[in-house]
């Protein structure tokens, strides 16, 4: 199996169908797209991995999305682009990196594998700002946790 290859794209390029795979909120992923940085794993030709950072301070970005096509999960993509934005973070001068997820589930072991703590829980925060209930492994996600990386 071939390496992707990473790559920075201007945010308006970003590949919305994978961004809808980790959000799947249109109105809240066009309002964070605005000035952030965005970055593509490719393979081959195809795009089969994106995240997306924004600055909230001068010294906290937030990763406000990252996503793997699910025929290409599991293999390490996902790793190698939070490797790549906690160090495209740093470079843009940020201090920590901050995001927001579901209080269960893969992605919060994914993101304290990689050293995110909870530093906040944000109560109902997926029944209030979601208009359909999502769903992981038959529960349903209510409250998002709070995470942060100090960089």
């Amino acid at each position: 199996m071939s390496t992707p290859t990473l790559h920075g794209i201007p945010a308006d390029q970003a590949p919305m169908q994978l961004l809808l795979d980790a959000d799947p909120n249109p109105a809240l992923i066009a309002r964070y797209l605005h000035d952030s940085h965005c970055a593509v794993a490719r393979l081959n030709d195809a795009i089969v991995g994106v995240y997306v950072i924004k600055a909230q301070t001068a010294d906290t970005w937030e990763l406000m999305n990252i996503a793997v096509a699910p025929e290409h999960q599991s293999q390490g993509i996902g790793a190698r682009l939070l490797r790549h934005a906690i160090d495209q973070a740093r470079q843009l001068g940020a201090r920590r990196l901050e995001l927001g997820t579901g209080s269960f589930g893969h992605p919060l072991t994914f993101y304290q594998r990689a050293g995110f703590r909870v530093v906040a829980v944000e109560p109902d925060y997926f029944l209030s700002h979601y208009p359909e209930a999502l769903f992981e492994n038959g529960l349903q996600h209510k409250d998002r946790l709070r995470l942060a990386l100090e960089l």
